[in-house]
């Protein structure tokens, strides 16, 4: 009888971790364990995409701004200025409130780029997602739309790509004709989208005067909402101080009534009367600007009056984010 071989087996390629790319989470490992990817070097890439980042465009310049655009506007561009300036093919990218058909980001015709804000991602960190987005946008063919996926753990963010010592600057819009550039050539489903997103968009303008605040009109009153940079606790100190000695409104029949947290940042609310429109609140709001800062700087310890006024502030607290 023929004495029996010993079976060998063929030896896999080492990958590095920095070599592994992202897989099925129910997949192999590209690392040659074994292993379900999501048992061996998908445990990492998981937690980094549940890690939530509270404050993820914290180094941007507006960061405010990219804020509100993200919760509060409902339609508004941007142009971004990339770090290592535009590729010859793409003669602008701009950053939009929503795009068609819930778009993550579009790759137009000439080349150019829309990037949209308001939608779900698919980790805790919004930067990390919008960046994975703009990469493929950048590169995508011309007329094409980009679809959303989940970001590589270590991918770049969006301080990494834009230039830090560009401006921020948003142009709030009546309603979202930005989408077509040519609305007679348009596909019947964006056209469709472009009705539904118009007919559900609330007026809203951002005032000239101060930064990051946000008139707008709703059937029942008109509101102010300003997103401040400040850190929360020393606002809402400084906010009651202003309530608690009745300097917190922005003119006649106006009323702090609350504020919203999102994205690390806390936003005042104001009611406005109906009949007041955004210029009626330049003036006001930048009267109040001047009484925060005032109050952001006294360190005395609150009142009873002030703490009380403090409590009510903090109970009408909405986190967005």
């Amino acid at each position: 009888m023929a004495k029996k071989r010993p079976q060998t087996r063929a030896t896999r390629p080492q990958l590095t971790d920095g070599e592994i790319p992202v897989v099925g989470a129910r997949e192999p490992c590209p690392c040659g364990s074994g292993r379900r990817y999501k048992a061996c070097h998908g445990r990492a890439a998981a937690h980094a995409v549940t890690e939530l980042v509270h404050r993820p465009f914290e180094g941007l310049p507006g960061e405010c701004d990219w804020v509100a655009l993200r919760e509060l506007v409902p339609a508004a561009t941007v142009e971004l200025p990339l770090k290592d300036g535009l590729p010859e093919d793409v003669p602008s990218v701009t950053l939009a409130t929503v795009l068609p058909m819930a778009w993550p980001a579009l790759r137009r015709d000439d080349g150019s780029v829309l990037l949209g804000l308001q939608n779900d991602t698919a980790s805790g960190d919004i930067s990390r997602d919008l960046a994975d987005t703009l990469q493929r946008a950048l590169t995508a063919p011309p007329g094409t739309p980009v679809q959303a996926r989940r970001a590589p753990a270590d991918g770049p963010r969006l301080q990494d790509l834009l230039d830090a010592e560009g401006t921020f600057e948003p142009v709030v819009h009546s309603g979202f004709e930005f989408w077509i550039p040519d609305t007679e050539n348009a596909t019947p489903e964006v056209t469709a989208s472009l009705e539904r997103a118009n007919a559900a968009a609330i007026p809203t303008v951002k005032l000239a005067g101060v930064d990051a605040a946000y008139w707008c009109e709703t059937p029942e009153k008109n509101h102010l909402r300003w997103v401040m940079p400040h850190p929360e606790e020393q606002l809402l100190d400084a906010l009651a101080r202003l309530h608690a000695a009745g300097r917190s409104g922005l003119g006649e029949g106006t009323r702090l009534v609350g504020s919203f947290r999102a994205h690390g940042l806390t936003v005042p609310v104001w009611d406005l009367p109906t009949g007041v429109g955004a210029d009626d609140v330049e003036k006001p709001a930048a009267e109040f600007a001047e009484r925060l800062a005032a109050a952001l700087s006294s360190d005395a310890p609150l009142t009873a009056e002030e703490r009380r006024a403090r409590g009510g502030l903090t109970n009408r607290q909405v986190t967005l984010s």
